[in-house]
């Protein structure tokens, strides 16, 4: 049988991976006072757990490495970044996908970060936005929750275009469709996100199409280099996040 190239996008597929790197109740204070780290949760999809590449190249590794560079924001009731993230995502995750796996998995919160990437394969099963809106609601309520309901300190990012790397091209379906589609989706995405954070990471996904270096080996899924300009992008405005949570 020949092997699919789109793992993150095929319903039914099992072969993606789940990762949920739970706290032990044992250091259930992290990230308040008195707390040794800030405790971070990263929900969604292929593109959070990074289909293709190595744990250290994922987007939300990158930005807890780059806090931990860059040192987290005065007066932080954190004591130290986060060193590794926890992560509930899977390739194939739809929004009522990644909801389930959620009660599945019962995160602990509070966290002091929360990130929320999902809806690429709502899209790509052909539902519409009234669809999807309502399940992406959900899930952003979910976030805030985990939170501790601080939603200044919640997350979310766009979902990228598929049709323009190697596999969209090559996928018989119509790039400006998927555009318009993709587009209606991070409209609503963001109309949703009032309370919280929005970093429209699409524009960055199409200025690097399919060009050499930015996919990984099935030609669909980000390179480690691209998602280390997301968690780039990303740094400000979860510094800011942070920095909110500490002033009130």
């Amino acid at each position: 049988m020949r092997r699919l190239p789109l793992p993150l996008l095929v319903v039914g597929l099992l072969g993606g991976t789940l990762a949920l790197d739970a706290a032990p109740a044992a250091d259930s204070k992290a990230g308040r006072p008195g707390g040794a780290a800030l405790r971070y949760l990263a929900l969604g999809d292929s593109y959070t757990i990074g289909e293709g590449v190595a744990p250290a190249e994922r987007w939300p590794h990158r930005l807890a490495a780059l806090l931990a560079a860059e040192g987290l924001p005065p007066g932080s009731k954190a004591v130290e970044p986060p060193e590794t993230p926890e992560i509930v995502a899977r390739t194939g995750w739809t929004t009522d996908e990644l909801s389930a796996a959620i009660a599945e998995a019962r995160p602990r919160g509070p966290y002091d970060l929360v990130t929320l990437l999902i809806g690429v394969n709502d899209q790509y099963r052909g539902r519409s936005v009234e669809e999807y809106r309502p399940e992406f609601r959900r899930l952003l309520t979910a976030a805030i929750g985990f939170a501790g309901g601080r939603s200044e300190r919640v997350l979310v990012l766009s979902i990228p275009d598929w049709g323009v790397t190697s596999f969209g091209v090559s996928s018989g379906r119509s790039g400006a469709q998927i555009a318009r589609e993709i587009d209606a989706f991070n409209a609503a995405a963001k109309a949703e996100t009032e309370r919280a954070g929005f970093l429209d990471i699409t524009v960055e996904t199409r200025a690097a199409g399919r060009a050499a270096g930015e996919l990984v080996e099935d030609g669909l899924h980000p390179s480690g280099k691209q998602y280390a300009r997301w968690a780039k992008a990303a740094l400000p405005l979860a510094k800011r996040a942070l920095a909110a949570a500490a002033a009130r």
